[in-house]
């Protein structure tokens, strides 16, 4: 890699402008912690199938940093946006104060995975020596993006604490969150972890399956396995779910065919037949250390079903594959006593307005406090046996 004054950042409008191994290069060079999310594949698939684009409020700006000879040495999935659906990192607040003080929100430059709270790696560098001067040129270039496009604002959500640590110090305001993890302490089985929880929690888990599976049949596809019959089935639970929960989902029925079409070996769907019918179904992506569970949804209901699939079953599948842990998306502290416990998540932004962000400063501060002492506390108060 040259020195930084000969570096060449661009901002382009489709991920197809960017070869595929060259992006993957930088978002997954390492396939033991492998991000099915930050991949080539699934940025495109969203592209493709029309879920980021003309008329949805993500409009793509992605970053790639070249050297003379034309190597990229990074990458940055980076959106402008009209709106702030779909980030699950709300700053509804902070457009209401500027558009009340006089000034625009929107637009603003999204670094993030859309529709997708899975944390990961957000300043895509490649391996080298001078992987932390790629990141701050890919962060100065953000900024730059939204001087040259008239946005209020960047914000890169669901980062890694790294990046967060280390891009922080540039001028982004830091901010945290929470989700909820389990944590595979080297289990064999599932009764292993059972093993590791009080007595109360353990018979509430045992019973929540046996519930859950008295009156179905819970099944796992994957791979080649995954037909689109199977989508057919998952898109029904996911509209289902998504018109209760989100009033207009996401993401249409083409980006699930070519989702399994770019990533098959990556995506896990586990469905629950009750007499020869699909009545629910889970679907998780697949990582080099990680199972992503994303989507549930049902068209009956079940005691604890949701349980089961979501949580449960991607507890069993992270055992048998030895993957590290299992993510089950945002919030939910009802996740504490199933096993999923606190952890933080991160978020950077920077804003044009000063006097907006002395405001916002002034209340992330307060924020980050707050989100530790809460975690703090829930982990005291988990599942576990307290000599566990």
């Amino acid at each position: 890699m040259g020195d930084a004054e000969q570096m060449i950042v661009k901002a382009v409008p489709r991920i197809d402008m960017i070869a595929a191994h060259a992006w993957d290069a930088c978002a997954n060079p390492d396939a033991a912690t492998h991000n099915p999310f930050l991949s080539h594949a699934f940025l495109a698939a969203l592209e493709e199938a029309g879920s980021v684009g003309p008329g949805t409020g993500w409009h793509p700006q992605h970053l790639v940093l070249e050297d003379e000879s034309g190597t990229v040495s990074g990458v940055m999935p980076l959106y402008a946006k009209t709106h702030s659906q779909g980030e699950y990192v709300f700053d509804h607040a902070w457009a209401d104060a500027l558009q009340r003080a006089g000034g625009q929100y929107y637009p603003k430059l999204q670094g993030a995975v859309p529709f997708t709270p899975v944390p990961g790696r957000r300043f895509l560098a490649r391996p080298g020596p001078r992987e932390a001067e790629t990141e701050l040129l890919l962060a100065r270039a953000s900024m730059a993006v939204a001087d040259r496009v008239g946005a209020s604002s960047v914000h890169v959500t669901f980062l890694t604490e790294g990046e967060w640590r280390r891009i922080g110090e540039t001028g982004f305001l830091q901010r945290t969150g929470q989700q909820f993890h389990w944590r595979n302490e080297g289990y064999q089985t599932f009764d292993d972890f059972l093993g590791t929880l009080s007595s109360r929690k353990r018979k509430q888990l045992r019973r929540e399956r046996a519930e859950a599976q008295a009156e179905v049949e819970i099944f796992a596809v994957t791979g080649r396995e995954i037909t689109e019959a199977h989508w057919d089935a998952f898109f029904a639970f996911y509209m289902d779910t998504g018109s209760r929960k989100w009033g207009r989902p996401y993401l249409n029925r083409r980006f699930f065919s070519l989702l399994g079409a770019k990533l098959a070996d990556r995506c896990l769907l586990i469905f629950a037949r009750r007499a020869g019918q699909l009545v629910a179904g889970a679907l998780n992506l697949i990582g080099g250390d990680c199972l992503y569970g994303r989507y549930w949804g049902s068209t009956e209901h079940h005691p604890f079903l949701h349980f089961e699939l979501c949580y449960y079953q991607a507890i069993d599948f992270a055992i048998a594959r030895g993957l590290s842990r299992a993510e089950a998306g945002a919030q939910g502290e009802h996740k504490l006593a199933r096993g999923y416990l606190p952890e933080t998540t991160y978020s950077l932004h920077w804003l044009a307005d000063p006097r907006l962000e002395a405001a916002v400063a002034r209340y992330l501060a307060e924020e980050r406090r707050e989100v530790a002492e809460v975690n703090e506390l829930l982990r005291e108060h988990g599942p576990f046996k307290k000599n566990a």
